[in-house]
């Protein structure tokens, strides 16, 4: 009796949605495409078009993903991972990535171009395994920790950048090529555990990076050491010189 009330209830909505469909402009022969369609490809595109809510890649961003390789978390990871729901404004925002190829190519191996929506780090921290997150909350109340930021694509170095370790954070500043800049804490952890979702990759796992935000106390927050016992997020005097302690870096927003 349970069985027979389930698929019912599934009748059910399999007629709604056929009803949705046909409202949409879904006719006889179009039903016939996806019924003829190879391994049911046609039908496959259709529940994953559902699934990313309607969303599809524009060119840019393909032409992007093809270079990137597996160091692309675009709109549809942060769906999948982060439980995102894009408004319209953000994927209007989204739709050009503001790096020419050339600089994408330049940074397939060292980089993550990432689409990073507005989610804090504790809301992030919210949303995906708590083992993932050393267990840390000195921060919690911290606006570091609160900011949720804007929408936008961010190119993220995901290796230290050579010879900025041991040194203070005036120094590393100093060295930092000019086309790149410091993130910020939210984007860094962003990147740091949507790329681990998306490929199983872990990123810093033996060293810290500064970031550009500064917390309560006046010392400057760093993230890092991304091992099984999870993501940690700390804070270091800017004076500090430490040999595991280096410089987040992502490329400025620029053409060419």
């Amino acid at each position: 009796m349970e069985n027979m009330v389930s698929r019912m209830l599934s009748v059910h909505k399999e007629h709604e949605v056929l009803l949705k469909l046909e409202a949409a402009g879904l006719n006889d022969e179009l039903a016939q495409k996806v019924i003829d369609s190879k391994g049911n490809d046609l039908a496959a595109k259709v529940v994953r078009l559902i699934q990313r809510g309607g969303y599809e890649a524009t060119t840019s961003q393909k032409r992007a993903r093809e270079i990137m390789g597996k160091n692309f978390f675009g709109v549809e990871e942060a769906i999948k991972h982060f439980g995102v729901n894009p408004t319209k404004q953000q994927l209007d925002g989204l739709a050009e990535i503001p790096f020419s190829e050339a600089v994408l190519q330049e940074c397939k191996d060292t980089h993550v171009l990432v689409a990073v929506f507005p989610l804090s780090i504790l809301e992030i921290r919210g949303k995906v395994d708590s083992k993932l997150f050393y267990d840390q909350s000195w921060y919690n109340r911290e606006p570091f920790a609160k900011d949720r930021g804007d929408a936008s694509w961010q190119l993220v170095r995901k290796t230290l950048v050579s010879g900025l370790t041991s040194k203070t954070w005036d120094e590393q500043q100093a060295l930092l090529a000019k086309s790149e800049e410091t993130p910020t804490a939210r984007v860094m952890v962003y990147t740091i555990i949507g790329h681990f979702l998306a490929t199983g990759e872990r990123l810093f796992e033996r060293t810290y990076v500064r970031c550009s935000d500064i917390v309560s106390d006046g010392y400057r927050v760093d993230v890092g050491l991304f091992s099984s016992s999870g993501l940690g997020i700390g804070n270091y005097s800017d004076d500090d010189r430490d040999d595991d302690l280096g410089l987040a870096a992502s490329r400025k927003f620029q053409k060419g």
